[in-house]
């Protein structure tokens, strides 16, 4: 009996024992009952699918971000910039530093600021991309951060850009902190003819300190030539600064910028002057009123002066002038096209002045009016000339208020306006623009001056 009774007892703790090892299984397992531990550990945690029951997900493994040009890329092109793209996940911050010491002659002379590359994320943050080209021959480092089910990853890459074997350097006419006249555009040369003139465009940045947003256009006279116009007269006082970001601008197959061109100069008060060939008298307007009217003598016929608006070009006290049986020191003297007509002194024709022409192709002015006006003029002040029976010449001085409004976006690469404020510039479709209705002569130029109807 007693071994009996303990063989009984040892059956029933084994099966207590059998009892409580099933419930510790059972209770480290998903709710379906099956799988290892370690596997319901994950899946216990896992979001519930049909039916109430967690379904399972997978691990997560990091964000994976790729960067354009690759680390290690010894020879990247420019004017392709930086590219980082997040296949998966989402990017949280893009750093490009070039390195403070540049590679090579070019870069160390480019002018371009050593701080991290400005840049913008896409719709979502999944990609990134530099705002201006590269600089040549330059290293940069690339940091991203990007995030995946909330695991954070940080990567960095390094490259380098080419160094090309041709370049172009880019001058513009304007001087730091000069002054200039209401009409004056901006002019860039180009010291080798430019074939993407479109990349050109977009790599300049135009800012300016007026409260409203100022429309413009940029508009090729040459491939070697650009310059910007306002629609209308720049506005008085404005200050005007323009960022030509060049280096790694591709603007001819192989041939590469290498410098960023940073230029500020000032808007002045409004001078704008206009003369009638058969009135006899020119009306100069200053600060947007009239402030003088007085009797001139234009071109005799035969060497009429050619109608258009024009820029004073340059100013010189006295100008020695010549011609068929004249040589004369002439006082007061602001030139407004190449081929060499100024408003002037004319002390010898005041008799003349206010009746009859019979200038060479100047306007000549009596000597006090004269010194008034060169004592006002800067370059870029509007000068008009109406009534001749002689068409304005293209190129025969600053001739950019020759052209319509809607032949300057004509002549720009991209066919697109530019709005400039104190942020910078923006390319719009100028048939986005509203229409403006321009008063002649304190805003705009006239239309239909310009022989043949061209500027009509």
């Amino acid at each position: 009996m007693h071994v009996n009774n303990g063989r009984t007892t040892n059956r029933r703790l084994l099966v207590i024992a059998a009892i409580a090892v099933a419930a510790l299984a059972t209770a480290c397992t998903s709710g379906n009952g099956s799988g290892s531990g370690s596997q319901a550990a994950n899946t216990s945690a896992a979001a519930p699918g049909k039916g109430g029951a967690p379904s399972a997900s997978p691990t997560p493994a990091g964000a994976i971000v790729k960067v354009s040009p690759g680390n290690g890329t010894k020879d990247a092109d420019p004017s392709a910039g930086v590219t980082v793209t997040a296949t998966r996940g989402t990017l949280t911050s893009v750093t490009v530093t070039p390195e403070a010491a540049a590679v090579g002659t070019l870069a160390a002379d480019s002018g371009n600021p050593s701080g991290p590359l400005p840049g913008a994320f896409s719709a979502g943050s999944t990609q990134w991309h530099s705002t201006w080209t590269l600089g040549v021959a330059q290293r940069y480092t690339v940091t991203t951060t990007a995030t995946y089910h909330g695991i954070t990853k940080t990567t960095t890459s390094v490259f380098s850009t080419l160094t090309p074997h041709s370049t172009f350097t880019t001058e513009i006419f304007e001087g730091e902190g000069q002054t200039y006249g209401v009409a004056m555009p901006i002019l860039l040369t180009f010291s080798q003819p430019i074939k993407d003139e479109a990349a050109v465009e977009r790599s300049l940045q135009v800012k300016t300190s007026y409260a409203k947003p100022i429309v413009g256009a940029w508009y090729w006279d040459t491939d070697e030539s650009l310059a910007f116009r306002p629609r209308s007269y720049w506005p008085a006082h404005t200050r005007v600064t323009l960022t030509a970001h060049l280096d790694g601008v591709e603007g001819a197959p192989g041939v590469y910028g290498y410098h960023t061109l940073t230029q500020s100069f000032a808007i002045g008060q409004s001078v704008i002057a206009v003369a009638s060939t058969t009135s006899h008298h020119t009306k100069v307007y200053v600060g947007g009123k009239l402030a003088y009217t007085w009797p001139i003598s234009s071109g005799r016929p035969g060497d009429d002066t050619p109608n258009g608006t024009y820029l004073t070009i340059e100013k010189e006290n006295p100008v020695l002038m010549k011609g068929p049986g004249y040589a004369l020191e002439v006082p007061w003297s602001v030139r407004f096209t190449w081929s060499g007509d100024y408003y002037h002194d004319a002390y010898w024709s005041v008799g003349e002045q206010g009746f009859e022409n019979v200038s060479h192709g100047c306007v000549n002015l009596p000597p006090a009016a004269a010194e008034t006006y060169y004592k006002l003029a800067v370059p870029g002040d509007p000068i008009t000339i109406t009534s001749s029976p002689k068409a304005g010449t293209w190129d025969n001085g600053w001739t950019y208020w020759f052209l319509t409004w809607s032949q300057l976006v004509r002549g720009s690469a991209t066919h697109e306006a530019v709005l400039t404020n104190s942020s910078g510039s923006t390319f719009v479709d100028p048939s986005t623009l509203s229409p403006v209705h321009l008063t002649t002569p304190l805003e705009s130029a006239a239309s239909g001056i310009w022989g043949n109807g061209a500027a009509s």
